[in-house]
C-alpha cells in the first residue's frame, strides 16, 4: 500500500469503521433517560455485540470469532483476544483476505499478519442537543442504489464501504442534477445505539451543509425510536471531527482499529 493512499485510509474512517455481551437494558431517551456514555462493556468489542445480537442475520462464525460477510464489511471480531480464537478468525478468511479489529492487543499467530493500525474516536450525541431542521432534500436510499453508494463512498474511503453495507441499516442521500452527491447512515447496530457512518459528500459540493444535513436526518430517526447516535471517526480525521463537536457529539473513547490479514 503506497503512503498516499495508507493515509486516505487512516484519515476517513470517518464513522466507517462504522463489550462483551447485548446492551439488555435497552435504555431509551426519554424513559430511564439518555446514557451519554457509551457502556465500555459493549463498546470496548462493537462488532462482536453487534454480531451476536441486532446484526445476527449477518454473523459468520467459528468457535470465538465471527465476522461480517466480505460484501457487507470489513470487520471481525474475537470473544476474548486468545491465540485460539485468532485461529478460529483465520478460518473465516480466504488467503491474502484482510478485516478490521476493535482492540488494543492481540496475540501474534503464524497464520495471520498485522498490516496496520488506526487509532478512532468513538463519540456519542448527548440528549440536550436537539436535531436541526433539513437544509438540502433528501432521500432515503436502498440496495438498489449500492453501486452509486460504493462509488462516491469509494472516493472518501476506499474499501469499507461495500456491494450489501446498505443492508446493515436506514440509508439517505442528496442529489444533484440526478446524482448522488452526499450520503450517510447506520452500520454497526448495538441494542439501543446505532451507528451513524458511510457520511461522505462529493468533493466538488463540500461545504454546503450536506453532511450535516443527513446526520441530522439520521439524528431524528434515532430520537423518534428512542435511540442513541453514536459514530467512529479517524482520529486523524480533524476536518469530520471539527464538524461533529460543532453538531454537538462528543468524544467518548479512543479506540485501536488493527487490520490483520491471512497468509497466502
Amino acid at each position: 500500500m503506497t503512503p498516499t493512499r495508507r493515509a486516505r485510509r487512516r484519515g476517513s474512517l470517518q464513522n466507517t469503521v462504522h463489550g462483551r455481551a447485548c446492551c439488555g437494558s435497552g435504555q431509551k431517551i426519554g424513559t430511564t433517560g439518555l446514557m451519554n456514555d457509551l457502556p465500555e462493556v459493549h463498546f470496548a468489542n462493537p462488532v462482536w455485540h453487534a454480531l451476536q445480537t441486532k446484526h445476527r442475520r449477518f454473523a459468520l462464525s467459528a468457535g470465538d470469532a465471527v465476522r461480517y460477510p466480505s460484501d457487507v464489511a470489513p470487520f471481525g471480531a474475537v470473544a476474548a483476544p486468545t491465540a485460539v480464537a485468532m485461529r478460529q478468525l483465520r478460518s473465516l478468511l480466504v488467503p491474502g483476505e484482510s478485516v478490521w479489529l476493535v482492540g488494543e492487543r492481540y496475540p501474534a499467530v503464524p497464520e495471520l499478519v498485522f498490516e496496520e493500525r488506526m487509532e478512532c474516536l468513538q463519540m456519542a450525541l448527548p440528549e440536550n442537543i436537539m436535531p436541526e431542521p433539513p437544509s438540502h432534500e433528501i432521500a432515503r436510499l436502498s440496495d438498489a442504489n449500492a453501486a452509486e453508494m460504493v462509488a462516491l463512498t469509494d472516493i472518501a474511503f476506499p474499501g469499507f464501504f461495500r456491494r450489501r453495507t446498505c443492508e446493515m441499516g436506514s440509508y439517505y442521500g442528496v442529489r444533484s442534477g440526478g446524482e448522488l452527491i452526499g450520503m450517510g447512515g447506520e452500520r454497526l447496530m448495538l441494542d439501543g445505539y446505532p451507528e451513524i457512518s458511510g457520511v461522505c459528500t462529493h468533493p466538488a459540493h463540500r461545504g454546503k451543509g450536506i453532511a450535516a444535513s443527513i446526520i441530522w436526518q439520521i439524528v431524528r430517526d434515532h430520537r423518534r425510536d428512542g435511540l442513541v447516535s453514536w459514530l467512529h471517526v479517524g482520529a486523524a480525521n480533524h476536518h469530520a471531527i471539527e464538524l461533529y463537536l460543532r453538531m454537538g457529539f462528543r468524544k467518548r473513547r479512543t479506540v485501536t482499529l488493527n487490520r490483520l490479514s491471512r497468509r497466502g
